[in-house]
């Protein structure tokens, strides 16, 4: 198959190229910005023709929470926009698109795991633009995955368990909010599980379905920092402290596990826990410092 992975300097996209290097079976077109603006439909069309695409991984995205709320134009270009576009080239192409979305479509209420038939009820420019995303797909792509994730960190790229490693090596404590529930995702484990699912596709069928994919297991961000610490063995104390004590300009889910059970059932998969997860992950931080 040839694969089309958007995004692909972000912390998913730069993991798929990783697992790319492992497959002789399938040609993979790894684009970001600049190179391949997915906003464009005359680019991606051309693109698409050009190298074949029957498949495409939608890992682009705005991501920047808080920045979105006074960047709303930028943020609904990409994620909404930019997401249309796709869906029209893959229903143009009849190829199959796997957008990723997050678990900031639900507002963070519930008590118990989201599932995918739960109503979606995003609050702020960065959930309702993913939310609005999701439904262009719905409505343009008639083959398409809709993947939900939460809490993502990889070796590649900025984000929590690489802060909290600074930070950990730099301080001797630090506060962090105990009252935000989820689950952290390894980047390396969301992209195996996309690949699997591409291979044992059938190539040529219409899928219509939303799946949510993050590790086993539940976590605060403390539960997160202090692992983070723990099985890096970092001297570094975590602090619990309410969400109150760092107002941020965008409201986050206070609860946003997400149920997996969809996915498990209908594609065999098996997904560690997240402790297990990040175990991996710092150990193959370690070889990567060391060469």
């Amino acid at each position: 198959m040839n694969i089309l992975v958007t995004g692909s300097r972000g912390q998913l996209g730069s993991e798929l190229r990783e697992l790319s290097t492992r497959s002789d079976n399938h040609r993979f077109f790894f684009c970001d910005l600049p190179d391949l603006d997915i906003t464009s439909p005359d680019d991606i069309a051309s693109f698409c023709l050009e190298h074949g695409i029957e498949v495409i991984i939608n890992c682009a995205a705005y991501t920047a929470v808080d920045k979105a709320e006074s960047d709303e134009e930028a943020a609904f270009r990409v994620n909404r926009d930019g997401a249309a576009v796709l869906a029209a080239c893959a229903r143009e192409r009849n190829a199959l698109l796997v957008h990723i979305s997050t678990d900031y479509v639900f507002d963070g209420c519930s008590s118990t795991p989201y599932r995918e038939t739960d109503p979606a009820t995003p609050r702020g420019v960065y959930a309702v633009s993913k939310w609005e995303g999701e439904e262009q797909i719905r409505r343009i792509a008639p083959s398409h995955w809709i993947i939900r994730t939460s809490w993502l960190y990889s070796i590649y790229g900025s984000n929590f368990v690489k802060t909290m490693l600074r930070l950990g090596a730099e301080r001797s404590q630090l506060n962090v909010v105990a009252d935000q529930i989820g689950t952290p995702t390894w980047a390396a484990d969301l992209a195996e599980a996309i690949v699997s699912m591409v291979e044992r596709h059938e190539k040529g069928a219409r899928y219509s379905a939303t799946y949510h994919y993050s590790n086993e297991g539940v976590a605060s961000w403390y539960d997160f920092a202090e692992a983070v610490m723990e099985l890096a063995a970092l001297p570094c104390k975590v602090v619990p402290v309410e969400s109150a004590q760092y107002p941020q300009i965008a409201l986050r889910p206070h609860y946003s596990v997400l149920s997996k059970s969809a996915i498990k059932n209908e594609w065999k998969l098996e997904i560690p826990h997240w402790r297990v997860s990040l175990d991996a992950m710092l150990e193959k931080l370690q070889q990567e410092a060391n060469g």
